[in-house]
Order: C-alpha cells, then structure tokens, then sequence
C-alpha cells in the first residue's frame, strides 16, 4: 500500500535532516583522519591526538591500537628464559632483550621520546619539553653498536643523520638531561665508529645549550627554550641551580672541545670548575643548591650522595680517569668530598651491618639510601682500580664491595627481587621502605651499574648471579606488550606497570648487563669511561 503524501513529507524531511547531520558531523572531524602514521616498512606510529576528556582518549587510543595491529598483524617476538646457564648465553639473552624492546619502539614510537610498552604509544616526560626529539633513538645508538644489532644501529644512524635538535625541541628542555643524553650519546657514537656525523651532531646540541651559561657567575641555567632563546632555573628550586645538573658538564664539554678543537665548551665547564674551587665548603661537603648570584652563594645546607647530587662527584672522579690522570685538581677534588662525606654520612645499620651513605640537613641526619644513590659502589671501586696508594685502594675496594651488598639487600628484601626508589634504615627495618610513594622502580641501571664494576674489579661470580637474578625478574614483572616498563610498588606480588618504557633503559641498564656477561675486552676500563648515562668516551692517554 503507497504513502499518503502526509507520510511522503515526513519521511523526506526525515532523511534530508539526517543527510545534514551526517554531512555536518564530516566537516567537524580532527584533520588528519585517523592519525596512523607510516613508516618504513609498514612499521606504525600511534600518536595521541587532542583530547578533551578521559574517555573519549581512551576509546580513541583503543581504536587506534587496533589500527595499528590490522596494520601488524605479526606479534613482535618476547624473549624466553631458557637455557641461559652460562655468561655466552645470558649476554645472548640480553641482547634478547634489547631487541624486543627496541622493535617495540621502532613499532610504536619511531621518532619520539620515549615509549607506552603497554599503550603502545609515544611518551614524553617534562625533561625533553614537549618536542619529538627521538631520545631513545640517541641514547640506544651506541648499546646497538655494542651488542651487534647492526640493522637496529643502522636506521637509529639513518634517523639520526636527518636529525636537526633545534627544529625538533620544542618548550623548557632540561640543560644536563639534554648534555648527558643527547650530548653524550652522541659524542659515545662517534668514540664508537669514527663516523663524523655524530661528532657535527654532538656539537650542534652542545652549541644550543650554550646561552644556558651566559650568566654573572658562569654558572648554567637549567632550562632552556630552544625556540624562544629562554633560559631559567626550575620554579621549585627557588631561582637556585642543583648540584648535580651544574657539576655534570665537564666530562662531555671537555671532551667535545678535545675532538673539535672549538675551545668554547671547556672554556664554560672549567669557569664552573673555577668556581667551585674557590668556594669555602661547609665541612669539606658540597650543598645541592647554589644561587645565581655572582659570586654564588649555597642555598639550604642539605647534602647527599643521591639525587640532585651524586654525578657531580661522579664527574670529579671520571675526569681525572678521561684525561689520562692529568687532571689533579679533580682528583684531589675527590678525595676531598669522599672524605668529607665518609666522615660525616657514612653509616653502618645496627641489626645487618649494612653501609650507606645517610642524607644530612644541616646537622639532621635521615638514614635513608636512595636507588640512585647506589651508583657510588661502582664508583669507589672504579677509585680503587685507579689509585697507586694500594691502603686507598683496599680501603675504597672494600667499600665498594660493602655497597654493592646493600644495594642487592634493598633487591633480596622486596616480593620482586627489585629494589624500591628509596629505602630506609630505622628500629624496625633495614634496606626497605614502608613508604609507598619510594616503593616504585622505574628501570634504574645504578645498582647493576655497581655490579658491573665489581665483577670487572673482583671476578667474584655472585655479581654475575645477582644481575642474571635481574634479568629473571625483570621478565617477570617489568616485560609488557612491547618492551619493558617501571613497576609502581616492589613489594607487590603482582605489582601494576607504569606503562613508561625510559629511554636510559637502552642507554644504561641493558648495557651494563651485556657487558657484565662480556669479557672484559669489550670496552675496557683502561681505554673507556663512562658518563653518567653509560656513555663511554675513550679515555686520553
């Protein structure tokens, strides 16, 4: 039976306001379609586009996932723990490791900074700005050298040979992040390969930096905006610069300006040296934070072996290694802050016997040890390799050892075998934390990194177990969908994944894991120093 022409109006009204709907809803869609962008060989980019609320982010990125697996639909390989019974197999395992974790960013995160394992994502922390500045790519490129994976090395070059820093980085950069990453890895690339490319890179981002240090004392800045030429110091430092960030400088700019010749970068690190130098030092002890003044004056009297301080020293001992034992004002630098700080910080727990060095401010001391703190093990015994005085040596040998036991003590005494960011030493416990908010671990290298130094130091094989026990569990409860990721809580059984795959996991972790199950000819420490970020730099005989 045929529609009255009542009904006939109705329905055509009815579809022509669903054909404006429709047609009005195109035009309102985010340009750019699905935002799934290609690259070689059919390798996807998962990129967050602007979202406004929660959820609808989370059904996009879901959407887009799916995309992005139709597009690959082959799963990347994961490792598998077999039988890796001795040190060939175990470095082979690592080297396992690096891979998947590589392929997953090279899958999902090609050109960012870091990546989403589980999101399988771009993440970018505030360090890098907001910028695609490829920080992975830079800090992985001389671990992929290292360990083999050549066709790995060659797009990281190929991406790197096309990289251009200033267009890249966009917003507050970190000065020491981007000096001891981008900086070093690069500067490590080219002590690898003798390929030139790294070296005009290395120098165009320490280039970059240098308006940092335009300031009355000579002192840097700690952030810079590429773009607008900004420079300042963090908000919650209170217009101070930190320790730790000012004092790691030297060992990439002295040595940029030894390979380049362009004595611009040791002039500025040596005019922060200069400083310090003439500085009077409560007790012997170097404050984190220092004013901006000319001539600066410290801040807080608060000192600490771990964060916002611990490379400084670091640094004072690995340039008297870099240049050949030259450098004796570094060295005596040193040995005067180590002996000031064992004299006031150093303590031994009452029920373990455990060594640490205990936090102070002013004269209140906190007996707490940081992760990060754990890499002065490694550094007392590099100390001890290097020191004719054979007293000094077994005394530094012996505390490195001590050290080295503590860090695998936060390790043994958590549900993970991870250590926690932070731990404790009180009446009731000892190398553990009952804090929540220090429980978390986020790939940190610095107690592996002492391992890895005793081992080469001392061929004791439990150094060997201790970082293959590592290895174990970080398959257990780091490994996610496309690489490896921090775990919120170390006391967990089943602890939550922070879903941030760091780009120092490549650049620190996984290589001092490879190396500790290489031989000793594989950078050797009389040939080689590392910066802070594992990047070794050909020591200047």
């Amino acid at each position: 039976m045929g529609l009255r022409s009542h009904e006939q109006l109705v329905v055509c009204v009815g579809v022509m306001f669903l054909l404006t709907v429709c047609i009005t809803a195109f035009f309102f869609l985010p340009s750019g379609g699905a935002d799934l962008y290609f690259r070689e060989e059919n390798s996807v980019h998962v990129r967050d586009t602007f979202i406004r609320n929660e959820a609808l982010r989370k059904k996009e990125q879901e959407e887009l996932l799916k995309k992005a697996e139709e597009a690959n639909p082959v799963p990347i390989p994961k490792p598998e723990i077999g039988a890796a019974d001795d040190a060939e197999g175990r470095r082979v395992f690592v080297k396992q490791m690096i891979k998947f974790a590589w392929d997953g960013y090279r899958k999902y995160a090609w050109g960012e900074n870091e990546l989403r394992p589980n999101s399988r994502s771009g993440h970018s922390s505030s360090i890098f700005g907001y910028g695609k500045t490829g920080a992975t790519i830079i800090d992985a490129i001389d671990t992929l050298f290292i360990v083999g994976l050549k066709e790995e090395y060659k797009e990281a070059r190929d991406w790197i040979s096309e990289f251009n820093f200033k267009d890249l980085a966009k917003g507050d950069l970190s000065v020491f992040e981007t000096n001891i990453r981008f900086t070093g890895g690069l500067l490590s690339a080219y002590a690898l390969t003798g390929d030139k490319m790294f070296l005009t890179k290395a120098e165009d981002v320490a280039t970059l930096l240098l308006p940092a240090f335009e300031t009355p004392s000579g002192i840097p800045y700690s952030l810079i905006d590429l773009q607008t030429g900004r420079v300042k110091t963090y908000s919650w430092a209170s217009g101070k610069a930190i320790l730790s960030e000012y004092g790691s400088i030297q060992l990439e700019f002295d040595y940029l300006s030894n390979l380049t010749g362009n004595p611009i970068f040791a002039q500025k690190s040596n005019k922060i040296r200069d400083v310090l130098t003439a500085m009077e030092k409560p007790e012997g002890l170097y404050p984190i934070y220092i004013s901006m003044d000319n001539p600066p004056r410290w801040g807080q009297h608060l000192f600490s072996m771990g964060a916002m301080a611990d490379s400084w020293y670091e640094y004072l001992l690995k340039q008297w290694i870099a240049t050949g034992k030259t450098d004796q004002r570094t060295k005596r630098e040193y040995e005067e802050a180590i002996f000031a700080m064992e004299k006031r910080m150093l303590y031994k727990s009452e029920q373990s016997n455990l060594w640490y060095f205990a936090k102070l401010n002013g004269n209140r001391v906190e007996h707490s040890f940081e992760h990060l703190a754990c890499f002065c093990g490694g550094m007392v015994v590099l100390h001890a390799m290097n020191e004719e005085n054979a007293t000094i040596a077994q005394h530094y040998m012996d505390l490195g050892k001590n050290i080295g036991h503590t860090c695998h003590e936060s390790y043994a005494r958590s549900t993970t075998g991870i250590g926690p960011e932070s731990f404790q030493f009180t009446s009731s416990i000892e190398a553990k934390t009952e804090r929540r908010q220090d429980s978390y671990y986020i790939l940190r290298p610095e107690v592996v990194e002492t391992w890895f130094y005793l081992w080469r130091a001392t061929k004791d094989e439990k150094y060997r177990q201790w970082a293959w026990d590592h290895v174990q569990n970080l398959e257990k409860y780091a490994k996610g969908n496309a690489g490896y990721s921090g775990i919120r809580n170390v006391y967990d059984s089943n602890p939550e994944q922070d879903d941030v795959q760091q780009s120092f996991l490549f650049a620190e972790l996984f290589k001092y894991l490879y190396l500790i199950f290489s031989d000793d000819d594989v950078l050797p420490l009389d040939q080689w120093v590392f910066n802070t970020e594992a990047h070794p730099f050909r020591i200047r005989h």
